[in-house]
């Protein structure tokens, strides 16, 4: 354009002064990645655009002009950067090479994670049912346990007394009637001890389930070895460990009297009835009292009056095998004594 009047149609339009072609783009249009575009508008002659004549608004031409003027201006606005316009398009073999090497690492690690998610998955499954599993099978046994001791498919209906000597068996057993009815697994050895305790000459006892509803009691009686002559009368009967067994008010066929001078709790009991214990039965039934002033002088009573000398409890099998020869060779009544105290050297007189 050129800044000269030209009349055309008799009217004089001045043509704008002032406004240039739009600025141009220096540098390279494509930045490097994180670069931008430097785009500086040129100033505007705004004191010129005010003072147009009113005619160029006016006319055909003025207003052409004043298009002109509008894409002048419109043309001198900041152009907006695109993104297309900031990135950079790397299209090179190695950057190609290392996106595919990035791509093939993530696969494997999105499959590898995958592995990991369905193998702690199997395991968690594995393990639940292995709890369950469990769980089930206390439940079970927990309700069998529960349905065996309190159903009365396996309650108490027969007791049998074994081993009973002294005692009668029945009596034994009339003792255990309040337990009729209970669970089996329910008759504890408590239970069974509180009632045996009553019945003195039971030593030792062992019980025997015989579901469903059995019970088997095996007893041993105390073994008596004499008696004690009681301060008020009548006697007690012991075994070798002190026990009362029995009060009788005579002394019972085949038990001695026992003489001690401590009683059931001094040594002296203790070896009398040790002695006692070691004589055969056939001798044992003869005797009529024991003594034992101290643990080595222990002398025996026969029933027909002779004493044998005893002395302590040492080599009681060959002591017994002595007195025996002794008593074949010389019976009772043809000597008083005795002495197999010292049984390789027998006396009698």
């Amino acid at each position: 354009m050129s800044g000269s009047n030209t009349r055309e149609g008799g009217s004089a339009v001045k043509r704008p002064q002032g406004f240039g072609l739009p600025p141009q783009e220096t540098g390279n249009p494509r930045a490097k990645p994180g670069g931008h575009k430097s785009v500086v508008p040129p100033p505007q002659d705004t004191a010129e655009l005010s003072h147009q004549d009113d005619a160029l608004l006016t006319g055909r031409k003025g207003r052409r002009a004043a298009r002109g003027i509008r894409f002048a201006v419109a043309s001198t606005k900041p152009e907006r950067e695109t993104e297309s316009d900031s990135e950079v398009v790397d299209s090179s073999p190695d950057d190609r090479r290392e996106r595919r090497a990035l791509l093939a690492l993530e696969r494997e690690r999105r499959q590898y994670e995958r592995q990991e998610i369905r193998r702690f998955t199997t395991f968690q499954r594995r393990r639940r049912r292995m709890w369950a599993l469990g769980l089930g099978s206390v439940t079970v046994v927990v309700i069998a346990v529960w349905a065996i001791a309190y159903s009365p498919l396996f309650a108490l209906r027969t007791i049998r007394v074994e081993g009973t000597h002294t005692l009668p068996s029945a009596q034994v057993e009339a003792a255990f009637v309040p337990l009729r009815g209970t669970p089996l697994p329910l008759v504890t050895d408590e239970k069974i001890q509180k009632v045996l305790a009553n019945f003195k000459p039971i030593e030792t006892y062992s019980i025997e389930a015989l579901p469903p509803h059995t019970l088997v009691i095996r007893v041993v009686e105390r073994t008596a070895v004499g008696v004690f002559a009681h301060s008020g009368g009548g006697f007690e009967l012991v075994d070798a460990a002190g026990v009362v067994i029995d009060t009788p008010a005579a002394q019972p066929a085949g038990q001695p009297l026992i003489t001690v001078p401590d009683g059931a709790s001094g040594s002296g009991f203790r070896t009398a009835a040790a002695v006692i214990r070691s004589l055969p039965s056939s001798l044992r039934s003869m005797l009529a009292g024991v003594s034992a002033s101290t643990s080595n002088n222990v002398i025996l009573q026969l029933a027909s009056g002779e004493k044998i000398v005893w002395g302590d409890v040492s080599e009681p099998v060959l002591k017994a095998q002595v007195l025996d020869s002794l008593l074949r060779a010389a019976p009772p009544g043809s000597v008083s004594v005795y002495d197999v105290s010292s049984p390789l050297s027998p006396v009698t007189g």
